[in-house]
């Protein structure tokens, strides 16, 4: 009965699935990308080294300074902040998703999972900035944003606002399952054949209730313990991984060229990777990678604005900034490394669809580096799927927020922490399920996430532009009142805060 259960699941998510991801869908994401990359002067290229001047830069360099006590605002500060964000968007979709992308649509999959990151750096932009002016604070004095704050009182369709949050409670839930299944699947295997335990559902069902133990705690504690924690993982995961990428690839040095030929002359080619799926159309690979790509980068689905809504941070346009580096690193630096490697490792004409993404992601690290390699493979990616599930309990728990707005204290509060108390379970039994339709799912809930989001960065893009031009002006020296808030008492509070921060320096 269960089976029958799961494939008349699998039957509803695939129609669904491909009405989501379908042609308008694709054109939508592609065309709020270019419509806000127009608006802003393609901020992305123009104001790129402002993004590393003002974000990553000055916070490696703060990183073990304390952070600025507020008593009003319940906040993280700006790397916490972002170390959320990338966690959210850093999972296995960096690796996995990847190899996924390129066994299904071919090497050509990797150059428009590009395209969607070079436009999604501006709609991720877009995003922070839309959170940050349209962030509430509550009661608490916790900062909270993200899409379905703006869509209600932005674009003011509190209908298509609870729409968003409905499904990211779901997208949450899915994203959740998709890094725990890969999380089990993989330590299993390698507890399986190094230290000779069960590799079957009972090692995996056990390996979930460990994850949901370890996430629970961390949970529980918020935004403020998440951040933490996160802002700890993020730079040693991404460091391990880079330093064992650009290893492999460089080990295969004389593979590179052909790899980016790959990826080139496959982006137009009606041909996908493998004897097992010839004949994959254009649309196709255009699909594939733009699913991935969105998957892994989350441009356009307004999730991880969530986190930078909480930072301390009064200005939109400088958390802003921070999205066009956190799409820059997740795909053009993270998806890159793991596409060459995986195109320099293997003979991907030799390879075909049926072949398990987890499986040839782990062999991608065993054959350059042997059993180092399956150990590291082993540490490196529960890491990035760890993260990402407690990134996505805080998005998850932020939606429930939203849609209870009305409720009282304690009604919120119940709902909030059964919803907790829910996802925790649901890693643990995320753990055994198929990862195939675990994945699926959540690529709908992923596409239906982000169609509303997308609807309001098109209608919201002149704001976004005036926003960013308003900040640009003042850096430059024009004494203009700062658009910080959509609230005139916040916009007030924040402009003081600045005023104060400025005679601080001086």
């Amino acid at each position: 009965m269960w089976s029958d259960f799961l494939e008349g699941v699998e039957q509803v998510n695939d129609y669904l699935n491909k009405i989501v991801w379908g042609w308008p869908v694709v054109i939508l994401i592609l065309g709020t990308g270019i419509l806000l990359t127009i608006r802003t002067k393609f901020l992305q290229v123009n104001h790129f080294g402002d993004s590393l001047n003002n974000t990553i830069i000055p916070a490696l360099k703060s990183i073990g300074k304390k952070k600025s006590k507020d008593n009003r605002l319940k906040s993280v500060s700006q790397f916490e902040a972002f170390s959320t964000a990338i966690s959210g968007t850093v999972g296995t979709g960096n690796i996995i998703g990847v190899v996924s992308a390129i066994l299904t649509g071919g090497p050509g999959a990797v150059f428009w999972m590009w395209i969607s990151a070079f436009f999604g750096m501006v709609t991720n932009y877009s995003e922070n900035v839309l959170g940050l002016y349209f962030r509430k604070r509550d009661k608490k004095g916790n900062l909270s944003g993200g899409s379905f704050y703006y869509i209600a009182n932005g674009l003011k369709w509190k209908w298509l606002a609870y729409c968003a949050a409905i499904f990211c409670v779901f997208a949450a839930i899915g994203m959740s399952g998709v890094q725990t299944n890969k999380i089990s699947e993989t330590l299993s295997h390698t507890s399986s054949v190094y230290f000779s335990t069960p590799d079957g559902e009972t090692a995996k069902l056990i390996i979930g209730i460990v994850i949901a133990a370890i996430a629970a705690v961390i949970i529980i504690g918020g935004i403020q313990r998440i951040g933490k924690v996160t802002s700890m993982l993020v730079p040693f995961m991404s460091l391990l991984f880079i330093i064992l990428a650009l290893g492999a690839i460089f080990g295969h040095v004389s593979a590179v060229p052909a790899a980016f030929g790959m990826i080139f002359s496959k982006a137009f080619n009606f041909q996908a990777a493998g004897g097992g799926i010839m004949g994959y159309t254009f649309a196709q690979v255009i699909t594939k990678g733009m699913a991935r790509g969105v998957f892994s980068n989350e441009a356009g689905l307004g999730s991880s604005v969530i986190a930078h809504s909480a930072s301390e941070t009064r200005e939109p346009v400088k958390q802003g900034l921070w999205g066009v580096f956190e799409v820059f690193f997740d795909t053009f630096i993270i998806c890159t490394l793991t596409s060459l490697t995986f195109l320099t490792t293997f003979d991907v004409s030799e390879l075909s669809g049926d072949m398990k993404d987890a499986a040839l992601s782990m062999s991608m690290f065993s054959t350059n580096y042997g059993d180092f390699g399956t150990i590291a493979f082993s540490l490196i990616l529960p890491l990035f799927a760890f993260t990402t599930i407690i990134a996505w309990s805080y998005y998850g728990e932020k939606a429930i927020e939203f849609c209870f707005g009305s409720a009282s204290e304690r009604t919120r509060q119940i709902i909030t922490a059964g919803f907790k108390v829910a996802y925790v379970i649901l890693i643990a039994v995320s753990a055994t399920i198929q990862s195939d339709l675990i994945w699926a799912i959540d690529d709908t809930f992923n596409g239906l996430m982000a169609i509303p989001n997308l609807i309001c960065l098109v209608a919201l893009s002149g704001l976004v532009a005036k926003i960013t031009k308003n900040y640009f002006d003042r850096r430059r020296g024009e004494k203009i009142e700062p658009m910080l808030s959509a609230y005139p008492d916040m916009n007030e509070e924040f402009k003081r805060d600045l005023e104060l921060q400025d005679a601080e320096m001086h």
